[in-house]
């Protein structure tokens, strides 16, 4: 059952009161999380090239192994974001942690190809849902207003755990091996899992540390209607929005992907750039793109924010489209520092539009948020797969013919070019159409705002 969501008495002389801040510790805490999240998550790529050693992988052993963890997340996202529509996020994303934590403590004890298959595949089991169940969280502690900079803060943030995963693990398997780093990594989602689950609640009316002014300014109160009502999912089908958002994350995922998976190893063997130093090269490539996802939530609360689609359209499209030249001029660099610097910049831009992609996904989910947002969120594993296994197969196939260095793996970022520009030219032509429940509205609702 959800938790009660009562108010609690309030003494006259609070109501004046100004507003408490306690969503915005709120927020601090999911950062943590979402950091942690993209810690465990990237870590693996940066500790292939030992595993792969240790276990005697190929390229393509590789790519099953970082595909695991993508089919599992995207199967378990939808069921798990409707779970946290029906329970509530405080209990579903303790149990998130617990489980994903667990299984990325023993991603070191695999023995062999297919022990790290199944590991990695319960590891993405255990993440799935956790981004829905953020969304659903954010949709009742911040109001409309400031949803943009808070979602832009919030994926800062899990750009900042995945910046900082290639270094710090570069650091540690050279310390400890990469066996004890997946342990070290992780105990830290358990010690979060507990205080969230002490501290937390999912209706901030039932938070003792929140005043009935602070309720009213977010001015969402959580009630059984808003999670047990049915999914409307013959309105969800015909919804060109859903359709449109889906499609945009899998080009989003597979741009990302190779970045999170690939990318040392690219530096190592299409760049001939030594393996302590891809860990720098690598953070600096995700610290764009976490600098890019609050500056893109910051365009979100200021430029884009109660104006119209068209504006929508147009800032998703331009960033796609500067993210394609800027990795264009990247691949045309001989020098890793310069290439790296291009595509930071290309990150950035990609990144920047996550912020505008969780605020239309949102928007057009309404009170199914958990479901609707994992549904749309978990077709990026179409893309991801795609990234995963294309890099290590087309490598592997280019090995073979006799290619080696770039013109073994400039081919897969020449395509990712193409893949931004498609990604453009959606946003391009975005619509906004919310989906509506049968009990509310029988059609679709045009939003022309």
């Amino acid at each position: 059952m959800q938790e009660p969501s009562s108010e609690r008495p309030t003494p006259a002389s609070t109501l004046d009161a100004p507003p408490t801040k306690t969503r915005f510790l709120v927020l601090a805490v999911l950062c943590l999380l979402s950091g942690v999240l993209y810690l465990d998550r990237i870590c693996i790529s940066q500790a292939l090239p030992s595993i792969s050693r240790d276990l005697k992988l190929s390229h393509t052993d590789k790519s099953y192994i970082l595909m695991a963890f993508t089919l599992s997340y995207g199967l378990f996202e939808v069921p798990t974001g409707r779970w946290g529509d029906l329970i509530g996020g405080r209990r579903v994303l303790t149990r998130i942690s617990i489980w994903w934590s667990a299984f990325t403590a023993l991603t070191g004890a695999c023995t062999g190809l297919y022990s790290m298959i199944t590991v990695r595949f319960l590891f993405g089991a255990g993440e799935a849902g956790a981004f829905p169940n953020i969304a659903r969280v954010l949709s009742r502690w911040f109001p409309d207003a400031e949803r943009g900079r808070a979602q832009g803060i919030l994926l800062a943030a899990s750009q900042a755990g995945g910046a900082v995963a290639p270094l710090l693990a570069s650091r540690l398997i050279a310390t400890i091996g990469w066996r004890w780093t997946f342990a070290t990594f992780g105990a830290v989602g358990v010690v979060w899992a507990v205080g969230f689950w002490r501290w937390f609640r999912d209706d901030p009316a039932a938070h003792q540390s929140v005043n009935a002014a602070e309720v009213a300014h977010i001015g969402r109160r959580v009630t059984a209607g808003d999670v047990h009502g049915a999914i409307p999912w013959a309105a969800v089908v015909r919804n060109p929005s859903v359709w449109m958002l889906s499609v945009l994350m899998s080009f989003a995922s597979f741009n990302s992907y190779i970045y999170f998976s690939w990318f040392q190893t690219y530096l190592i063997e299409g760049r001939g750039v030594a393996e302590i130093r891809t860990g720098s090269m690598t953070s600096m490539v995700l610290a764009f793109s976490a600098v890019g996802t609050f500056f893109g939530g910051v365009v979100l609360d200021y430029v884009v924010h109660g104006a119209g689609v068209s504006r929508r359209r147009m800032v998703g499209g331009l960033a796609f489209f500067l993210a394609a030249a800027s990795l264009s001029t990247a691949l045309m660099s001989s020098d890793p520092w310069t290439a790296t610097l291009f595509t930071a910049i290309s990150c950035f831009l990609t990144q920047s539009t996550q912020p505008l992609w969780w605020s239309c996904a949102i928007g057009i989910s309404g009170r199914h948020v958990g479901a609707l947002f994992g549904l749309m969120n978990s077709c990026g594993v179409i893309g991801a797969l795609s990234s995963q296994y294309l890099v290590g197969a087309v490598a592997d196939w280019l090995g073979r013919h006799g290619y080696s260095g770039r013109t073994q793996w400039d081919p897969i970022f020449f395509g990712n070019v193409g893949v931004l520009i498609a990604a453009g030219i959606l946003w391009s032509c975005f619509r906004f159409v919310t989906v509506e429940s049968d009990d509310d509205e029988a059609t679709l609702s045009h939003v022309n705002h």
